[in-house]
């Protein structure tokens, strides 16, 4: 079912990712004094009055970019305001009426769809008053309200929605779809999977390394499987990072890996496997994320033995050993729905349960094969083993003393049971507990 959406559309730094954030309960959007920061269309699902609308954040319209995106900025907010139902314009009352907003107005007035004006930074009851100056936009009297303080965030949502005709109930359940990161280094091609999935040019693709600040959730369906797409922030050296800004946008990618079902961690086959790739596929393998590692622009790739690189990437990552390999093209198309075939599968692995037998079955084999090595005259012994919860799949080993056991023998035990027990291709979490002594 569609959902009615709602687009905060103004000139720049009015305030529209504050209000976002305060609406969707969330730091989606980049909040920053620098004018700009918001360059693609940054959405995200909400209830609002009983109903399940999307809320769209936007660039400032009038953005001067000075690294040469204003239109494609442009492009992003135009696609926005065709495809709303509804428009909350909103404007600054702390500044009052400036030529921008003017040429905004001008702008809006062509629709046809509901606009409803908004003031922000209403901080303080008697700043509200300054809000009649606005009149003179053609819009009536605007609403004040205060995204920083959270004050009428939804009474405004509630208004607009009043003139949007709609359906009064989606069967959306949160976390029913799976969410997908899209991750990787800087311009290696996230941008460009997320609107070939979305079938539109939904973030801004660009040659500028950089250019996606914001995790940019997009609801997309394929044979009649629904994701949410997280495209992300790239992720750079950590000394190569220039501001606030990008530092906000390295932890929305981080973030995202954490509320992702499933991450595509893309590695682009033009170039050789960085230390920034190793140290996201090491992100994700401790945030215990099930992961297809996509080896990006394999249409340019010089190597096209498939197997060849498939070693190479094994020896470059091994911490993703057991992830899933998908060779994709966002240009061509190449093996990208076959791709997203294997996330529901991968969910399905991380949220599977043994039984205590299977594991201890597994568990004995394997200790069997390869006990750890004896410290300090100490002898390791395992006396059983359960699994305790999902997402991910986590086995609690009790033994008679943790410290017996490594992370090398740690790694080892998962390796075995994804061998042996149906989560092959997820990361498995191992808890050692010591034996409890009676008093």
């Amino acid at each position: 079912m569609k959902l009615s959406s709602i687009a905060i559309v103004g000139r720049p730094n009015v305030g529209k990712s504050a209000f976002f954030n305060a609406a969707a309960g969330s730091r989606i959007s980049i909040v920053d004094h620098t004018a700009g920061v918001t360059r693609d269309r940054v959405s995200t699902e909400i209830k609002c009055g009983g109903k399940r609308i999307e809320l769209i954040d936007t660039g400032g319209i009038g953005l001067f970019d000075e690294t040469l995106l204003k239109d494609e900025v442009e492009r992003q907010i135009e696609i926005a305001i065709a495809s709303a139902d509804g428009i909350l314009f909103m404007v600054d009352i702390r500044e009052g009426v400036v030529p921008l907003d003017k040429e905004v107005a001008k702008r809006l007035r062509r629709l046809d769809q509901p606009v409803l004006l908004v003031a922000n930074k209403a901080d303080n009851l008697l700043i509200e008053y300054d809000r009649h100056q606005f009149h003179s936009l053609g819009f009536g009297e605007p609403l004040a309200v205060s995204a920083l303080e959270r004050r009428s965030v939804f009474e405004a949502l509630d208004r607009i929605l009043e003139e949007v005709p709609g359906p009064e109930a989606c069967d959306f359940e949160e976390g029913s779809f799976p969410r997908v990161a899209v991750v990787g280094k800087m311009n290696v091609g996230k941008s460009s999977l997320v609107n070939y999935m979305a079938r539109e040019n939904r973030v801004i693709v660009s040659e500028i390394p950089g250019t996606t600040r914001d995790s940019v959730d997009v609801r997309v369906q394929i044979e009649g499987l629904t994701f949410f797409l997280i495209d992300t922030a790239g992720i750079r050296k950590k000394r190569s990072v220039q501001d606030s800004i990008e530092f906000y946008g390295q932890a929305r990618a981080e973030r995202a890996i954490r509320r992702a079902d499933v991450a595509l961690l893309l590695v682009d086959t033009t170039k050789e496997v960085s230390a920034v790739d190793k140290r996201i596929a090491t992100a994700l393998v401790e945030s215990y994320k099930p992961c297809i590692l996509c080896l990006s622009k394999w249409d340019l790739a010089p190597v096209k033995s498939t197997g060849e690189y498939v070693e190479y990437i094994s020896a470059a990552l091994p911490a993703l050993r057991f992830a899933p390999v998908a060779f994709i093209s966002s240009m061509t198309g190449f093996n990208i729905i076959e791709t997203f075939r294997l996330i529901p599968e991968l969910r399905e692995q991380a949220g599977t349960r043994v039984s205590t037998s299977e594991v201890n079955r597994s568990l004995q084999r394997a200790f069997t094969r390869k006990a750890p090595r004896t410290k300090m005259n100490k002898v390791a012994r395992v006396y059983f083993a359960t699994q305790i919860e999902v997402f991910p799949p986590t086995i609690m080993i009790f033994v008679n003393d943790p410290g017996l056991f490594d992370d090398g023998y740690r790694r080892y035990l998962a390796g075995r049971f994804r061998d042996e027990l149906p989560f092959s291709e997820v990361p498995v979490r191992i808890l050692f507990r010591g034996k409890e002594r009676r008093h």
